[in-house]
């Protein structure tokens, strides 16, 4: 159902009543549940209490705050008031938390248990604090905006260096829902939605609080990424019927439980993959286990959401799918021309929630924005039945003796062996200078110092074995873990350090 394109809140609130879901189940938190009516109730309230801080129409209020209700009734009373919520991890350090702080100019800081030193020179408000004082305080009128007005910034996820802050308007959520949720994912108030991935980064704002309030379905908030033990448990216990995570944590499912379907994932009809390409072979693992199709996407924070996608009415698996409707895709080369089908190129975007531009920097947005066209910089290569298949990031390409190479196929190959749990390739200097290719490898299980030096002859043996001479990595180094985003993706530009 549609609803007008004034204050996201205020129509939120009316749709649900229109609708009849006020009783309805909208976020599950432990034991406890709140509905759909008071949800938005506490949501007109929060912007009460913002307002008695000071906090009016445009101003920044940042949120750094983890998954739950106090998420939700800030955002909700942000959007009422017109401002603009900041929506930060509330995990990251101290001096990233300060440099975004500084960048948006926030007149209000809202945040969680442990950040109460954070934010010494703003105005700051202790999620428990925020919650107990809009019980009691009156609801705020809603402030009248338009679909283009600003309603909140996310961070890139600084895979490659500093994060931008990118603008999305009071339009771009009723979109994501209608595009992705409603049309490909078919969502409908029966479904019950549990995201890995976190409120503040855009795939996981979309999976647990737009599509759940927009469709008078519900989603599960946990404070902190689950385990494989706690995803099982939270999947059986309120019946989750919607799962989205990122491909680490699903290869973490995986290891943790084995092969063959499990009984708990029972009441899963499908589930979603992103952040990063889904490596070989894992999405089969993971309908076998789900007994459920994992439906890879693609998307960007300056997206919004997906703009790729894969549906239950069109899945090609091994690829992020077709464009999303009312999105357009285009393969470019270094130049800007488009390339045929069947050839590699750069992925340009165009659509109704791309965002209008980084806050505060005028240069990046020209660089990227272009002719109303987004440069992903991701690689891709068309199919035959419309479906990409993406071939990692431009940035992800390493030079080895003056040759250009893709660690994404060195790591498929190794990634074959049954003791590899996680790699990681990188182009890394050596003691003269020249750079060396070579593997970061987690292994499945630990192993003596023989046992690891028998494992890195069997992975340089295999890469010999299946890819050219330059392509083979010099040198295997085991770790514990790879350096990830919160959202999971690889930090590249820290491999290619040799040490993190």
């Amino acid at each position: 159902m549609a609803v007008g394109v004034g204050n996201l809140a205020a129509d939120l609130a009316a749709l649900a009543e229109r609708s009849g879901w006020g009783g309805r189940a909208a976020f599950h938190q432990g034991h406890q549940v709140w509905t759909h009516g008071e949800v938005h109730a506490l949501g007109a309230r929060a912007a009460g209490v913002l307002a008695e801080r000071g906090v009016r129409a445009g101003d920044r209020v940042l949120l750094a705050l983890p998954d739950g209700i106090a998420w939700v009734a800030a955002f909700l009373g942000v959007a009422r008031l017109g401002a603009v919520a900041v929506l930060v991890n509330p995990e990251l350090p101290a001096s990233e938390h300060a440099f975004m702080a500084e960048d948006v100019d926030a007149a209000l800081c809202v945040t969680g248990p442990g950040l109460e030193d954070r934010f010494p020179d703003r105005a700051r408000l202790g999620a428990d604090q925020f919650l107990a004082l809009a019980t009691a305080t009156e609801p705020a009128t809603a402030h009248l905006v338009d679909a283009r007005t600003p309603l909140y910034v996310q961070y890139t996820s600084g895979t490659t260096g500093r994060p931008k802050g990118v603008v999305h308007t009071h339009g771009d959520p009723g979109t994501y829902h209608d595009l992705i949720g409603r049309r490909l994912l078919g969502i409908t108030e029966e479904d019950v939605t549990l995201s890995v991935s976190k409120l503040y980064f855009a795939y996981g704002f979309g999976n647990a609080f737009v599509f759940p309030l927009f469709s008078g379905s519900s989603a599960v908030l946990v404070d902190r990424r689950p385990t494989p033990a706690a995803v099982d448990e939270l999947v059986a216990r309120h019946r989750v019927s919607l799962l989205y995570s990122v491909p680490s944590a699903y290869a973490a499912l995986v290891a943790d439980r084995g092969s063959g379907h499990a009984a708990c994932f029972a009441s899963v009809r499908a589930a979603v993959s992103a952040g990063e390409g889904l490596p070989d072979g894992l999405g089969g693992q993971i309908t076998e286990l789900l007994g459920a199709p994992v439906l890879e996407q693609i998307g960007s924070t300056e997206a919004g959401h997906a703009f790729c996608a894969n549906s239950l009415g069109h899945d090609h698996p091994g690829t992020v799918g077709r464009p999303v409707p009312g999105f357009e895709v285009e393969l470019r080369d270094r130049a800007g021309r488009p390339v045929p089908d069947g050839t590699e190129g750069e992925l340009w975007v165009r659509g109704p929630t791309v965002t209008p531009g980084y806050l505060n920097r005028p240069e990046e947005t020209r660089r990227t924005l272009v002719g109303g066209w987004l440069a992903t910089h991701d690689r891709a290569r068309r199919e035959p039945d419309g479906a990409y298949r993406h071939l990692g990031r431009t940035d992800d390409m390493e030079m080895v003796g003056g040759i250009t190479v893709s660690p994404l196929e060195v790591e498929a190959a190794l990634r074959t062996h049954p003791a590899v749990r996680e790699v990681a390739v990188a182009a890394v200097p050596d003691g003269q200078g020249r750079t060396r290719l070579r593997a970061f490898v987690v292994p499945t299980t630990p192993a003596s110092s023989a046992g690891l030096a028998r494992l890195e002859a069997e992975l340089v043996a295999l890469a010999r074995e299946r890819l050219a001479a330059f392509k083979v990595p010099r040198s295997v180094s085991f770790v514990a873990s790879l350096p990830r985003t919160s959202t999971g993706k690889l930090r590249r530009h820290l491999v290619r350090q040799g040490a993190w």
